[in-house]
Parts: structure tokens; C-alpha cells; sequence
């Protein structure tokens, strides 16, 4: 018997950082309590090498004329610091109320989880289930997935579906569920100005020598005009306009913006045009600054002409936009308006491009989705609304998940994404913790969906 709990208790307690070395333990950890849950199940599983960290692949195979579906997941977590503003230890998972707590118990733990736990409820229930299952759980998410575009190329013919299943994915609440419709991509770049060979006394060398951080403030204050719009020739050629059906389902989130502004904590919401929050997280390209350094950082002064300086910058961007045509926009207008006198280099920090898929029914739903995808999105919306009691959002959402879009480009499958995780569960943050309430009530949407696709209800 599967128990979803033990299950997620067992798998919070693993420490799997991606991107520090010094949690290996704990990324191997998690595989090995990933590989009993799905050899549990009867599934063939194997643990592939790549590159970085390995991926697990647990597949129930059948005749070419059941469905084939991809369940996506990831086992990587992010770092827990600040580990002092944790009310208990990241990697100890405790259970407060409805809502357990630790490091990966919403982002990917608990809502991937939702899926496993489904299908073995459903093979145990149906030991013939009609019904092609590969679960695909990868160790890279947290760190740009950097091995799964190659991964996927490598074993094509094994991964070859008709849908993609997943949880990572944002709902406004544990009562109101969304099923995510895109997803803005992610450009990634580190910006480095040198200028003289060394920190220099500003005193003696002050008004003579350019200082590195008064250039990057100059060229970063020119990215954006007066009105935020991004200011790079080009940007915005390829945004295509957003449908009155998708602005329509916005609508329907009737969250007001001073709630937003509340929940962010800010004085006034910032956005270019003057549309609400809510479409500019959603259907907006952005520019970020995601950090600046250089020069003295330690308490008092330090009176200096920094050799160096550098910025952290993001773009979001939204359905039509090409990533590496803006990579190549951005890269040369940071380079245009470097000044002579300090020199730039530019690091590509990886990303994707955006993803798009459009429920069925819509005025501008392709014509060649896949027939189980079609079925899928349907039994969706039934069991969405038979569980919960209200059916389900149709949301873009603001973050970025390049693998979906790489599923698309390597194996041409679609993804249905349903949110099992909410603004409540401090994802990335102290304190995260998924609701048990909505885990289970995830279990029984996962598993009339896969019912539903095998034909056994």
C-alpha cells in the first residue's frame, strides 16, 4: 500500500541541493527513495547518468495502442539559507496544522509525488490499466536543467508520448486550481566592467580614472525608459497580442490589486501601460536586475575606484519571442552603450525559450494537438471541478519551466499543467511547506485524469 505521507515525509529529509556539491549525499538520497517508491509500484526503473546529476526514469510499458504519458518531476531542491529564519530544520520535515514543512515539500517533492501516488493507487486498483506510463524525475531543474536537452535527444525513442503530465506550477489558492496555459522563458546574463588593474585610492585618482560602477549604473538606468518599458531596439518585434479568453480568465482570478500590493509588500504597483499585475506577471516580457556588486561591501567606508563591477540581469520572455534573437539584442546594446574607457564581458547564464499550449475549445486552439492530450484536458476540467468543488483557472503563469518548452522542440509532446502549489508555500524561501489537504485532493485529480485516459471509470 502506498502512503502518500511516508512518502513525502521520507523525501523532504534528503537534502538535494543541485548546485552545491556538498549535498551529493543528499541527491543521491532522494534517487535512491525515488527508485523504491517506483519499483514499488512494478515499474522498470533506472537511474541515467549525465553530465551534472542523473535522471530517473521509471517506465510501465504496453502495446502501442494504450496511451503513452510523460509524468515530469524534479528531485533537486534549492539551497534552505537562511537557515535561521526557519521555524524548524529545512531538512527535518514537521507537520503544523494542515501543512507539512521542509525544503522541496512544494517545489517538486510534494506535487510530484501527487502523480506517483495516483498511478500506484490506480495500478494497484487495475493491474491490466490500459495505460503507458514514463515517469521522468531530473536532478538539474534548479540549476537550468543544463544536461536535459541532450538527455531527452539520447533516449528519444523510449520518451516518445502523446502528453506531458507535471505539477510545477503556480495556484492562487488550496480551494482554486489552475491549469497553466505558458510559461515566459528566461535569458539569463552576468555583466562584467573592468576598469583599472586594481582598486585605486579615490582621492589621489578620483575625476581622472572612470569608475566601473558609475559605468554598469549608466548603462543598466538606460535598459528601461521613463514609462519601464525595456529599452533595447527590437524587443518587444514578436509579442504577439493576448486573446480575450485568456484576459477573460484573469479576470476571474478577482484578486484587486491593493490585495497584490498587500501581498507584496510594496507602496504602488510599477507597470509598463498601466495594465494590472495579474496580466503584466502573465502575459509581459520583462528586464530584471537580479543583483549588482563591486567596490567596498563591509561596514563603514572604504574610499575607492573599484576595478571591477558587475550585474546580474534576467529577461522574461512571452510566446513568440525567440530566445537567442534576444540573447543577441541584448548583448549587443549592453555592448553599444559600454563607454570606451572600461571593458565589458558578457556571460550567458542559460534559460529557455517560452511555451505556449492552448486548451481545447478555444477560438485559437491548434488543429493538430494530440487526441489524448484533447481527452486529458478535458478529464482535467472534470475532475478539477468534481474535487474541488469550482473548475479550474486557465492561467499563464510569470515563472519559467525550459523543459516544458524543450519536451515541445526534442519530442513534439504538449503538457498539461495543473498547480498543486500556492503563494502560501514560500517556495524558494524559509519556511516552505506544501498543504495536505490539497495533496490528497491533487491524488484524487491525478487519478480520475489517468483513469479517464485509460478508459477504466
Amino acid at each position: 500500500m502506498f502512503d502518500p505521507i511516508a512518502a513525502l515525509t521520507e523525501y523532504i529529509r534528503q537534502p538535494s541541493v543541485s548546485t552545491d556539491p556538498a549535498y551529493a549525499v543528499g541527491m543521491e538520497g532522494a534517487r535512491r527513495h525515488l527508485v523504491s517508491l517506483l519499483d514499488s509500484m512494478g515499474l522498470g526503473v533506472e537511474v541515467i547518468a549525465t553530465a551534472h546529476h542523473p535522471v530517473v526514469l521509471a517506465r510501465r510499458e504496453g502495446p502501442a495502442s494504450w496511451p503513452h504519458v510523460i509524468i515530469y518531476g524534479h528531485y533537486d531542491v534549492q539551497p534552505p539559507d537562511p537557515l535561521n529564519l526557519w521555524t524548524s530544520p529545512p531538512f527535518e520535515p514537521e507537520t503544523r496544522g494542515n501543512r507539512i514543512f521542509g525544503r522541496g515539500a512544494a517545489d517538486n517533492k510534494g506535487p510530484q509525488l501527487v502523480h506517483i501516488a495516483a498511478a500506484a493507487r490506480l495500478i494497484e486498483e487495475h493491474p491490466d490499466l490500459p495505460l503507458r506510463l514514463t515517469f521522468l524525475v531530473e536532478g538539474e531543474e534548479e540549476i537550468g536543467s543544463p544536461s536535459f536537452s541532450g538527455f531527452l535527444s539520447a533516449h528519444h525513442d523510449i520518451l516518445a508520448g502523446d502528453m506531458v503530465l507535471l505539477s510545477d506550477t503556480l495556484s492562487p489558492s488550496s480551494r482554486r486550481i489552475a491549469i497553466t496555459t505558458g510559461l515566459r522563458g528566461v535569458l539569463a546574463l552576468e555583466v562584467e566592467l573592468i576598469g583599472p588593474r586594481m582598486d585605486l585610492h579615490s582621492g589621489i585618482h578620483g575625476g581622472a580614472v572612470l569608475n566601473p560602477l558609475q559605468a554598469l549604473v549608466d548603462i543598466c538606468s538606460s535598459l528601461h525608459d521613463r514609462e519601464g518599458r525595456v529599452n533595447i531596439p527590437g524587443f518587444y518585434d514578436d509579442v504577439i497580442p493576448v486573446p480575450d479568453w485568456e484576459r477573460q480568465e484573469v479576470m476571474r482570478l478577482g484578486f484587486s490589486i491593493e490585495e497584490y500590493r498587500n501581498l507584496t509588500g510594496v507602496k504602488s504597483i510599477h507597470t509598463v501601460d498601466g495594465i494590472s499585475p495579474h496580466e503584466a506577471t502573465r502575459f509581459a516580457p520583462t528586464l530584471e536586475f537580479n543583483g549588482i556588486g563591486g567596490g567596498y561591501q563591509g561596514e563603514g567606508s572604504k574610499t575607492i575606484i573599484p576595478h571591477r563591477a558587475s550585474a546580474k540581469i534576467t529577461c522574461r520572455l512571452v510566446p513568440n519571442q525567440d530566445y537567442e534573437t534576444i540573447l543577441k539584442r541584448v548583448a549587443a546594446t549592453l555592448q553599444e552603450r559600454c563607454p570606451a574607457a572600461v571593458e565589458m564581458t558578457i556571460k550567458e547564464g542559460g534559460g529557455g525559450g517560452p511555451y505556449r499550449v492552448v486548451p481545447p475549445g478555444r477560438p485559437d486552439t491548434p488543429t493538430e494537438q494530440s487526441e489524448v492530450l484533447v481527452r486529458a484536458f478535458g478529464a482535467a476540467d472534470r475532475a478539477i471541478e468534481q474535487v474541488f468543488g469550482e473548475r479550474p483557472l486557465y492561467l499563464r503563469e510569470g515563472g519559467s519551466i525550459p523543459v516544458i518548452e524543450e519536451l515541445r522542440r526534442v519530442l513534439g509532446m504538449d503538457s498539461l499543467m495543473i498547480g498543486m502549489f500556492t503563494p502560501e508555500d514560500n517556495l524558494h524561501a524559509p519556511d516552505e511547506s506544501m498543504d495536505l489537504a490539497l495533496y490528497e485532493k491533487g491524488i484524487e485529480v491525478s487519478q480520475r485524469i489517468l483513469s479517464q485516459l485509460a478508459d477504466t471509470t
